[in-house]
């Protein structure tokens, strides 16, 4: 609403303001000098409170008291604001220039929304699976969902066996298991990935050594990997397996990494739990390697609120994934146990959500990569925006709409992150890569260059809000807040 419609001065009668009131709908009015210099703000409690004291209709606004209302600077932040109108207790606070005029008056209803970076898309055919579970009473772990889950998710990815369990983290750590990673051994890893990649690797006593980020698409770089592979030949100690990050959605350039892999004879571990629905060279993330790790996270493009899916071609991998998942029990007609096992089977309720959820997947692909192309569209003048590449091999789902700040921007990626923040928009960070962690201190990289490709694309990188289920509206206010924040 425009200011000029709430403004009102002291000259203007009770009668008339009331009036002003109930036509503007806003609660308050905004009492300005005849200069045009804002005093305070009216509300219908302080016209009440002069008739209460004697004064007609007809009566100027000259008793009102002089106060000092709450007002903040047009340079404001929206957090800001919320947290003045949460001091004050108030819905409505004015903005004034530095003339001490208001050019706008903010209300909470509009500004009071958080733009999330990947939230939870949820429809209509998960509740029919729930309720069937609950129907038929299979609450525990496992049941005809989980069972149902594991053939659809297969059919979908085209791989021929999976095992629905807990947590992506469990999927990968089971692959290395059932890939033979112990104490002493060794395992090649893409560094530039979140710590749930390479937990696992020291779950299991190994030691991770990790592998530099390709430029052309900011996963496993081939050419640092092929080092890695000379150096360990050199030395004799060659890695148990290699762990295969697809990053934020996209596929890594899996024919060089192959052919390395089959060369010396050492087996994948694909994670794909960022890639669910994304391609490379139209066959699906997830089932190049001898093993492939999906996550159905709250946050990913496709969630069971928590829960993952180790998928193979080797029935008797699978097998034996189902067995340590569920504490590795033998058969036997009482409580057995030759093996160590693992509690991180998926629940029957909860693989009935990701069969639903999975119904959509094309659709939830479709939405987010629908939200990267507004943003590099919308943003195309912006040179200081590089996205993240999409190679002519690659489909990617564009799970999180990622990008870089060229080095000469004005500002830096932390800069412009915690500057969103204040305008109730979450953007991350690019994931801190794994050699750099406290953690991983010591650990051994490979990089091709002086200076780690990973370094640069988490010194410049950040990833916006990207969730399936974005309103327009939320796209616009990020892309417009982008642009001022990036001065255009």
């Amino acid at each position: 609403m425009a200011t000029a419609d709430l403004s009102i001065t002291r000259r203007a009668s009770l009668r008339e303001a009331l009036a002003q009131l109930e036509r503007t709908s806003l609660g308050i009015l905004l009492l300005v000098r005849d200069d045009g210099i804002f005093e305070r703000t009216v509300t219908d409690g302080d016209l009440r409170r002069l008739i209460l004291g004697g004064n007609s209709l007809d009566a100027s606004l000259a008793g009102l008291p002089e106060i000092q209302s709450l007002v903040i600077g047009v340079d404001h932040t929206r957090r800001a604001a919320l947290d003045l109108m949460n001091k004050g207790g108030i819905n409505h606070l004015p903005v004034v220039d530095t003339d001490g005029r208001v050019v706008e008056v903010l209300d909470r209803k509009e500004i009071d929304e958080q733009i999330l970076l990947s939230t939870p898309h949820i429809g209509s055919a998960e509740r029919e699976f729930v309720d069937e579970a609950f129907r038929t009473n299979w609450i525990a772990p496992l049941g005809p969902n989980v069972d149902a889950f594991e053939r659809e998710l297969v059919a979908t990815v085209g791989s021929s066996h999976g095992a629905a369990l807990s947590s992506g983290t469990a999927a990968l750590h089971l692959g290395l298991c059932l890939l033979g990673v112990g104490p002493g051994d060794r395992v090649f890893c893409s560094t530039l990935t979140f710590a749930a990649s390479a937990f696992p690797i020291l779950y299991q006593g190994a030691e991770p050594v990790f592998i530099d980020a390709d430029a052309a698409n900011w996963n496993l770089c081939p050419l640092a990997l092929a080092r890695a592979f000379e150096a360990a030949e050199r030395t004799g100690r060659m890695p148990k397996a290699v762990v295969v990050v697809n990053l934020y959605g996209q596929s890594a350039d899996m024919d060089p990494i192959m052919a390395l892999c089959e060369r010396y004879g050492v087996p994948i571990l694909e994670d794909a739990a960022e890639s669910l629905g994304a391609k490379y060279k139209s066959r699906h993330s997830g089932t190049f390697g001898r093993l492939g790790v999906y996550s159905f996270n709250g946050n990913k493009i496709i969630t069971t609120s928590g829960g993952g899916m180790l998928v193979s071609d080797d029935p008797a991998l699978i097998e034996k994934a189902r067995f340590l998942a569920t504490q590795a029990r033998d058969p036997a007609p009482h409580y057995q146990h030759s093996e160590i096992g693992f509690n991180y089977r998926m629940s029957n309720i909860l693989a009935g959500v990701g069969r639903g959820q999975l119904k959509v997947l094309g659709d939830r692909v479709a939405s987010r990569r629908e939200v990267f192309d507004t943003y590099r569209r919308e943003l195309a003048d912006i040179d200081l925006l590089e996205w993240m590449p999409e190679p002519e091999w690659s489909f990617s789902n564009r799970w999180l709409t990622a990008a870089t700040l060229r080095a000469d921007a004005p500002l830096t990626a932390a800069d412009l992150i915690r500057r969103l923040a204040g305008e109730m928009i979450e953007a991350r960070p690019v994931w801190k890569p794994m050699h750099l962690q406290p953690v991983f201190e010591g650990c051994k990289l490979y990089k091709v260059q002086d200076a780690p490709m990973a370094d640069r694309l988490f010194e410049y990188g950040l990833c916006l809000p990207s969730g399936s289920n974005m309103t327009a509206n939320q796209l616009e206010r990020v892309i417009a807040t982008l642009r001022r924040l990036l001065g255009k």
